[in-house]
């Protein structure tokens, strides 16, 4: 497939994606560690009883909360490296996306884009990922994986579905016990709104 293809649906592992441009995409990516495979497998244990939808809508449950608690190294804590995670995520808006709405968190981040013709979403995803890699890298002075291989998008669907998913990444730090007010996270869309 030639670069700047869009491929509509197609999987690179088990996580399901769908591209197309000008499409209004919600992304989540996390640090290597912040959610372990043997979690994500004990899960599957103790939801196999449960039906299809509630195995998925607990697991969901169950994968937010993990991750929120702020599992793992947590690198995106420091100043620093949060500051090149979103220095990666502006600096090809409006040339290769749209970028709506942001958050990083302590293991991983939000981001949520419109994409243009030319720009497929993995391109773009893998493109933060490998550069921000190289500079969490540099900046620990250490080798190795910082993110896990995939990553999580979905489509949004309306103008209800966009204002629920903004509301999500802005309020994820509240959430996450992190500040009592999303303006106040500096690592976020959030931040830079007017009051």
């Amino acid at each position: 497939m030639p670069p700047g293809t869009h491929r509509d649906w197609y999987s690179r592992d088990y996580l399901p994606h769908f591209d197309q441009p000008g499409l209004i995409q919600a992304i989540t990516f996390r640090l290597a560690d912040a959610l372990p495979a043997e979690k994500l497998q004990r899960w599957a244990l103790e939801l196999a009883h449960e039906t299809e939808l509630a195995r998925e809508v607990e697991k969901k449950r169950r994968m937010e909360a993990w991750i929120d608690a702020g599992h793992g190294a947590c690198w995106l804590r420091e100043p620093a490296i949060a500051q090149s995670v979103e220095d990666a995520l502006l600096h090809f808006d409006s040339v290769r996306y749209r970028l709506l709405a942001w958050s990083i968190m302590p293991n991983h981040v939000h981001a949520l884009i419109e994409t243009r013709e030319g720009w497929p979403l993995g391109s773009i995803v893998q493109s933060w990922k490998i550069f921000t890699a190289k500079e969490i890298n540099a900046h620990l002075g250490r080798t190795g994986m910082v993110w896990q291989r995939e990553y999580h998008d979905r489509y949004i669907r309306d103008a209800e579905h966009l204002a629920n998913v903004t509301r999500y990444i802005e309020q994820n730090p509240v959430k996450a016990g992190l500040c009592s007010e999303a303006r106040q996270w500096r690592w976020g869309s959030a931040s830079r709104k007017q009051e």
